[in-house]
């Protein structure tokens, strides 16, 4: 396993990290996993190096923070972890049970130790920018949180870049603690990131954390699979031709290498120098060794050509912009792989 410091933090974290948005009852969506089947993806990941677990009390409306701290208290040890979970999605339907008011993160952060059983938390993430709350009103709880030891770090995720300015701004002016992460979707077929938050989080010293690599299952070869049959927003998110065709060069690159889809998309991430660690979204321990060959897979020139000539510029994929797609138009073929 490689690890390396979260951003400028002097926090260290592998390059892989456990994605559990697939993990807690099967209740809130068909494809989640239970705590009996989720535990030998964990124990792999633990064994293979892994000291990095992404959480969050929206998944499985509380579920997922339970079946995995459940797992993870039995065969991992504390200190040598690094978890971090996120506030902000609703849990009930009480009116204050959702985003990032000052009742709503103490009332969440409380929650989520109880339910992981445990005393603190690594990283405390924002899952979104909330527009209706006064970010100085937010960034002042968190900073409360971390004073009071139930988080060691703050985080944030899927949001604007002048809205991370603004979080940063209030930071600074208040002397607040400021966020070591962002956590932001980036895959072959979807990069806006790449054209204000992964260059401003680098001069700002944040580190990155991605999640669907596998742009939700698509670039896997396997659009039957029960999560792409069950979970409307990959429709929503991907349903296009430009990634389908990138879908097809992912694809094209794999079977020249002579290795799975998801290992050649998986390794353009990790290949990406600002990005500091992958979330991997396993369904089996073998879904996870896939992005463990993914991290010593160097890509070719012509292979990044190949997946990436397809791309062409789409609506930003957030809270915001939801269901809003722009038709996409690839460039022409150039290499053998084609």
């Amino acid at each position: 396993m490689q690890y390396v410091n979260l951003g400028n933090s002097g926090l260290k974290v592998s390059r892989l990290c456990v994605g559990t948005m697939n993990m807690g009852s099967k209740d809130w969506k068909p494809w989640i996993f239970n705590e009996k089947e989720s535990e030998p993806i964990i124990r792999h990941a633990l064994d293979m190096g892994v000291n990095f677990i992404d959480l969050a009390d929206f998944y499985s409306v509380g579920a997922g923070e339970e079946v995995v701290c459940n797992v993870l208290r039995r065969i991992g040890r504390r200190d040598d972890l690094v978890i971090t979970t996120k506030v902000g999605y609703a849990m009930s339907d009480d009116i204050n049970a959702q985003g990032h008011s000052r009742k709503h993160i103490f009332n969440s952060i409380d929650a989520s130790l109880k339910r992981m059983g445990m005393d603190y938390v690594d990283i405390y993430m924002l899952h979104f920018f909330d527009t209706q709350t006064p970010v100085e009103e937010t960034m002042s709880a968190l900073n409360d949180i971390v004073r009071s030891g139930k988080a060691r770090y703050i985080g944030v995720s899927t949001m604007n870049t002048w809205q991370l300015a603004k979080i940063l701004q209030v930071c600074d002016q208040n002397g607040f603690v400021r966020p070591i992460n962002m956590q932001l979707q980036l895959n072959c077929a979807y990069r806006e990131e790449e054209r204000e938050m992964l260059p401003f989080c680098q001069d700002q010293g944040i580190g990155i954390s991605v999640f669907s690599p596998l742009a939700r299952g698509i670039l896997t070869s396997d659009l039957q699979s029960n999560r792409n049959q069950t979970d409307f927003f990959t429709q929503e998110m991907y349903n296009d031709q430009a990634s389908k065709d990138i879908s097809y060069s992912v694809a094209k690159v794999a079977d020249a290498r002579g290795c799975s889809p998801a290992q050649i998309a998986q390794a353009w991430v990790l290949n990406n120098s600002q990005v500091n660690s992958m979330l991997v979204g396993a369904d089996s321990t073998a879904q996870f060794d896939s992005a463990l060959a993914a991290l010593e897979t160097k890509l070719t020139s012509d292979e990044i050509f190949e997946l990436e000539r397809n791309y062409t510029p789409c609506d930003l994929i957030n809270d915001y912009t939801s269901g809003k797609r722009i038709p996409r138009t690839a460039r022409a073929a150039k290499s053998d792989i084609a």
